[in-house]
């Protein structure tokens, strides 16, 4: 039986938190996902730096950056974890268990989820879920997700993709601020109104509203405007009664059935949008991957 003193076995631990800070770019973050401190993180780097003989890292008070050295071996790091990751799978096939970590991102919606994600949990106890909710563009490929969940569909090449359902986009609000403000039917009669508008994370751009004249409207100097990045906090203060908001129908509908929410005025009919879940098609499909897939394809459709 090998020695797990034995220096080959100590570099082989250090894999993957070398792999970990290198992608992460911080001792510290590759700590949190791994589950250990900063210091243990840098412990284990200055071993693997003394077993190799070079420094993998360039580190300052502010910045830390791979090496030429460093460069090479993430590269070949990457492939020493892929293949063991492949020969896990190929264990847990037989099994029959997924098991393991995944990565996720999903829109800032959270609670939208969380009903998807508690049956998942409980089917898949070995499955360890991270969760990044966020609204923002995610290069899957290059921030190491498994699966991410975003509106509209992708020609990404590199990507695999499951429509979970297409939406249409309702202008709602409190039947509260509508009785004290009163009831727009034409988009002139938005002007003066709190409108709570979307404003896209990567590009600072306001989401347009599915109304006839909206250009012109959002020039509007009576227009009484308030926006974010958060579709969350744009329902939270639509339910608040603070203002008029455009939302996803399927996010609207529930809470228009339970009259916490009425609908403002009638939209273009404009386009379908798609929910969709992503994940990349380089590498065979883990089954960990594969039982989150299907879970939320079955458990979460939207109309």
């Amino acid at each position: 039986m090998g020695d797990p003193t034995h220096p080959m076995m100590d570099m082989f631990a250090g894999l993957p938190v070398f792999v970990a800070a290198a992608e992460t770019g911080s001792f510290v973050e590759a700590g949190r996902q791994l589950g250990v401190s900063a210091s243990a993180i840098g412990k284990t780097i200055a071993r693997l730096e003394r077993r190799l003989g070079v420094r993998l890292f360039h580190r300052t008070t502010r910045t830390m950056r791979l090496t030429t050295e460093g460069e090479l071996f993430l590269q070949r790091g990457r492939r020493i974890l892929g293949k063991v990751e492949v020969a896990e799978q190929e264990l847990q096939s037989l099994r029959g268990v997924p098991k393991g970590r995944l990565r996720i991102s999903l829109p800032a919606v959270g609670t939208l989820f969380l009903p998807v994600l508690t049956k998942f949990l409980a089917l898949y106890p070995e499955v360890e879920l991270d969760i990044d909710f966020t609204d923002r563009k995610i290069d899957l490929v290059e921030e190491a997700f498994d699966a991410v969940i975003r509106i509209g569909d992708t020609d990404d090449s590199r990507l695999m993709s499951r429509t979970l359902g297409r939406f249409r986009r309702d202008l709602v609000a409190a039947p509260a601020y509508l009785d004290r403000i009163g009831r727009p039917r034409t988009t002139d009669e938005l002007a003066g109104h709190h409108c709570l508008l979307y404003r896209f994370p990567d590009t600072g751009k306001i989401e347009p509203w599915p109304v006839t004249g909206w250009d012109a409207l959002l020039k509007d100097a009576r227009l009484e405007k308030f926006s974010c990045n958060s579709v969350e906090a744009l329902l939270h203060l639509a339910l608040a009664g603070k203002g008029v908001a455009c939302l996803p129908s399927f996010v609207t509908r529930p809470l228009m059935d339970r009259h916490l929410l009425e609908p403002v005025m009638a939209t273009e009919p404009g386009a379908l949008r798609s929910l969709v879940l992503l994940w990349s098609s380089s590498k065979q499909m883990p089954l960990k991957l594969r039982a989150f897939v299907d879970t939320f394809a079955s458990d979460f459709i939207v109309d």
